[in-house]
């Protein structure tokens, strides 16, 4: 029966993930690569458009804008996956999210040949938008469909599928692969092949079992759900939990983003789910890959080898948080975050101070690339994966679409703004940058230590319970529970 299961339920996982967050890390990682090239076709299509030359600035601007429009789509993404997973249900909501994905691969596949570099902005527009809708819905859907005790591992093949996309974006961009001038049309539309298979598959695999249950009080087809996904042995313990929580709704609709900020009963979660889930941002991990190029060329790496240095932390990633799958049900989500977030402070404060001495002595550039690795591998096992299952496990359902969208339009917009002002960042402060973030990660340490519950081996009642110790400390706690006998004896009992 657990092999079943395991089977099942980890290929929804894999399905959800080819067309799901793998896009949006090959997005993130795939744009790289062609920038001269798309550069030059930028030029060569306004010289014979216009009949002169444009400037360096114009050409810098409209590259500027390919790379930051993606984020603007993520946001528009982000705002819509919430609506869209409650109105036509997690299955047909994650296959919606592969209509963008195709729309952006025919844009930017067939820009060269129309000679139109403004169908690159729209294509990756239009690849933002499925990103955004995409990493929302993946997290919501598997988390859902897993049992108590492999919520957290079927939540990080999200965080696995995202090191993945990075790991082949950077793969394909290789000049041994798609790399070179004449290719680049086709590695830019590379987002249709995962969005064609998963198109193919995911009809096969059900809805959400909690969906179909709470949301549409359809108790015969969570019951099909739950046979198909977990096998056919007992799991009454599991629809009790799923039962209860209906109960405790009590048919409330979903909530909006605005019920999050004014319903005191959410509070903490909110706080937990702002600090922790939403500001992935101010991790610095994207600073860290920044930095990894002139680190690896100091260390005596030739500049040639340096893109396959870079598969090497990618490979690391995608190793530290299948790592982190391994842990996560035996360490727990709060040991596993804390003690992550305060090795990644050390290894970002002691980079600091190598980056500082980098000319000073010849060893020094050895022991970044290696507090860059640690911090890569600290980043995998905590924060990369044991974030993914958070939304899921603090909000019950009715709170749970809003989460999700808060958490990526948070996410969307520090993306946006920071890449707009890192490079001015880095200008005004070198390699003291990563004080920022040192800041954040030591503050993430302390905080998860001190206020975070524990969410391992619990229902989403007991968690909820957890929070409302915070959420009502020292007052009489009204909660959803308590508004009607029948959910008193439900937590009783639980």
């Amino acid at each position: 029966m657990r092999q079943k299961m395991s089977c099942n339920l980890f290929l929804l996982a894999f399905v959800l993930g080819i067309g799901g967050s793998f896009q949006y890390g090959l997005q993130i990682s795939i744009i790289n690569s062609p920038a001269e090239y798309i550069k030059s076709f930028i030029h060569e299509t306004w010289l014979k458009r216009y009949g002169s030359s444009p400037s360096e600035e114009i050409i810098t601007l409209m590259w500027s804008f390919i790379v930051s429009i993606y984020s603007i789509g993520g946001l528009l993404g982000s705002m819509f996956a919430g609506y869209l997973s409650v109105r036509f249900g997690r299955k047909k909501a994650m296959l919606l999210t592969n209509i963008p994905a195709l729309l952006s691969a025919a844009l930017m596949g067939l820009s060269r040949l129309s000679r139109s570099f403004e169908m690159i902005i729209i294509g990756r527009l239009f690849s933002g938008v499925c990103g955004g809708l995409a990493l929302n819905i993946h997290i919501m859907y598997a988390g859902e469909c897993a049992p108590q005790k492999l919520r957290g591992v079927t939540a990080i093949t999200a965080s696995t599928a995202i090191a993945v996309g990075k790991f082949v974006g950077f793969a394909l961009g290789l000049r041994e692969v798609f790399g070179v001038d004449s290719l680049w049309p086709v590695l830019m539309a590379a987002n249709a092949l995962p969005a064609i298979i998963q198109l193919l598959t995911l009809p096969f695999f059900p809805d959400s079992p909690r969906y179909l249950l709470i949301d549409k009080r359809d108790k015969e087809g969570c019951s099909k759900a739950v046979k198909q996904l977990w096998g056919d042995g007992d799991h009454t313990a599991e629809m009790d939990d799923m039962m209860a929580e209906q109960e405790a709704i009590n048919g409330q609709k979903a909530k909006s983003i605005c019920d999050l900020f004014r319903d005191k009963a959410v509070r903490w979660q909110l706080i937990t789910l702002f600090l922790v889930c939403s500001c992935m941002q101010l991790i610095g991990v994207n600073v860290v890959y920044f930095y990894a190029y002139n680190v690896f060329i100091k260390a005596g790496i030739p500049p040639a080898q340096t893109h396959y240095v870079s598969l090497g932390v990618g490979i690391t990633e995608i190793l530290t948080t299948v790592l982190c799958g391994f842990l996560i049900e035996r360490a727990g989500r709060k040991m596993l975050l804390w003690k992550s977030y305060t090795v990644m402070s050390l290894a970002l404060g002691l980079l600091t101070v190598t980056l500082s001495l980098q000319d000073s002595f010849s060893w020094v550039p050895y022991c970044s690339a290696a507090l860059i690795f640690i911090f890569i591998m600290s980043f995998g096992i905590g924060p990369a994966g044991v974030i993914c299952p958070l939304p899921t496990e603090i909000f019950i359902q009715s709170y749970r679409p809003a989460a999700y969208v808060l958490s990526g339009v948070t996410n969307w917009i520090q993306l946006f703004f920071l890449g707009l002002a890192f490079p001015f960042i880095v200008e005004g402060l070198g390699s003291f940058c990563f004080i920022i973030f040192f800041v954040y990660c030591l503050s993430m340490a302390i905080f998860v230590f001190l206020v975070m519950p524990e969410t391992k081996g619990k229902t989403m009642l007991q968690i909820m319970e957890e929070f409302n110790h915070l959420n009502y400390r020292g007052k009489k706690r009204q909660t959803a529970l308590q508004q009607n006998d029948s959910s008193v004896m439900i937590a009783t009992r639980l």
